[in-house]
């Protein structure tokens, strides 16, 4: 089945919609783990399940201004080994300078394990052909623009925003009218993974949106405020072009 209405431009979110950010970030945190011996003394399962959990919720603070981006970078990997017992023998501001250096080697690792989901990038191609396209994405800016950089993406995207430069995260309804610019929020469509971020802050800013979800139940498709539920980019394409 076609869109019964063509959109005037399509929005993208970036990671885990067109980008594979969480096999990049599994990978990463794998390997520090391996790469220092005080975290490797703990189950990977448990370093990474521990992270995660921690790392989501200070996005949360940081998105709610409670945090600073400095207090995030380092808390994400010091709370996470204080909580597993590494570095036992550590004092407090060693640990805490251990923090920075595994947060640094994270990042520089991080990027070498960067690509496309499967499908999206043919599906962002053949799109951006049709229709003029954007990025609207949350994150550091200095991280989605070496992205941008490594994917060509500047190339093809009319517009590109990204919640570190606006001031605020998805799903901010300020972040979604600074992307729209002289578009009707009516015109625009937008492919995201967050059913809150993505679907429901895009819904509330009065785009349409389509939820890329492939590991939904069937149960959350139908309640998704989402125009479009997919789960692979093949249905986007076929819906839409």
């Amino acid at each position: 089945m076609k869109s019964p209405i063509r959109p005037s431009i399509v929005f993208f979110d970036l990671d885990d919609t067109l980008l594979d950010h969480k096999s990049a970030e599994t990978r990463a945190l794998q390997f520090v783990h391996d790469a220092f011996s005080p975290i490797s003394e703990v189950p990977l399962d448990q370093w990474i399940q521990s992270y995660k959990m921690i790392n989501k919720g200070l996005w949360d603070l940081y998105g709610a201004g409670k945090i600073t981006r400095k207090e995030l970078h380092y808390r994400r990997f010091y709370e996470p080994m204080n909580a597993l017992g590494v570095g036992e023998d550590l004092n407090k501001e060693q640990l805490k300078e251990l923090a920075h250096i595994v947060g640094k080697d994270y990042m520089l690792n991080y990027r070498h394990h960067w690509e496309w989901i499967p499908g999206a990038k043919e599906a962002y191609d053949q799109i951006q052909e049709h229709f003029p396209t954007g990025i609207l994405t949350n994150g550091f800016a200095e991280t989605q623009r070496l992205k941008m950089d490594y994917f060509q993406l500047w190339d093809t995207a009319e517009r590109v925003v990204i919640s570190e430069e606006v001031g605020v995260m998805k799903p901010h309804p300020k972040i979604f009218k600074h992307a729209q610019g002289a578009y009707r929020p009516e015109d625009v469509l937008y492919v995201g993974d967050s059913l809150t971020s993505d679907v429901e802050g895009g819904t509330a800013a009065g785009w349409r949106t389509v939820w890329y979800a492939p590991n939904a139940s069937n149960l959350e498709k139908l309640q998704a405020p989402a125009e479009l539920v997919i789960s692979d980019f093949q249905e986007l394409k076929s819906w839409l072009l």
